[in-house]
């Protein structure tokens, strides 16, 4: 029998608070073993990069529980970042993970973006497959990653977005703050 579904309330947070600074902990030790330590999972992030303008650090909760979190910072001109993006072992399968970067999109575009890119690794189907059916495209691999042949990039046109955001996350959710 499987578990009910309960629903995911995602809401801007610190990622230097403990649950956020938790849950991206989690992830980099993730990451760290899926590669057998061979990278440091850490995906060249850093907290600061998504408390500056045109920026933002997402927390997923389901009631008081942080099971989820994603980010987004400035790339280039019109052009965001998506990064560290994950849910908890024991909440996949959910659809939070959608809900999450479909958030993330949502409010990059209320920042003026035009296009997000994001990078991953072969060995995270489950991201790759999501990424895919949400229709990101892979593209050459930019900035850090060009060269890395076990990095796989993918960018997005963010055309059309705002309308959904307003449903999926609520009031205030999407609202920058500078």
């Amino acid at each position: 029998m499987s578990q009910p579904r309960s629903a995911l309330e995602i809401s801007r947070a610190d990622p230097r608070e403990p649950e956020a600074a938790a849950l991206i902990r989690a992830m980099t030790e993730e990451v760290t073993a899926i590669y057998d330590h061979k990278i440091d999972g850490a995906g060249n992030f850093k907290p600061e990069d998504v408390l500056v303008p045109g920026s933002g650090f997402l927390v997923g909760r389901v009631g008081s529980q942080a099971v989820a979190c994603g980010a987004y910072r400035p790339l280039a001109p019109g052009v965001a970042e998506i990064k560290r993006m994950f849910v908890s072992l024991e909440h996949r399968g959910r659809g939070y993970s959608k809900a999450m970067l479909m958030t993330l999109e949502a409010m990059a575009t209320e920042n003026g973006y035009e296009t997000v890119r994001l990078e991953t690794r072969p060995k995270q189907a489950a991201a790759i497959a999501l990424y895919e059916g949400l229709g990101y495209v892979r593209i050459p691999n930019y900035g850090m990653y060009e060269g890395k042949e076990d990095c796989l990039c993918y960018e997005k046109p963010l055309g059309g977005i705002k309308s959904r955001q307003s449903r999926s996350c609520g009031e205030g959710c999407g609202t920058s703050r500078s």
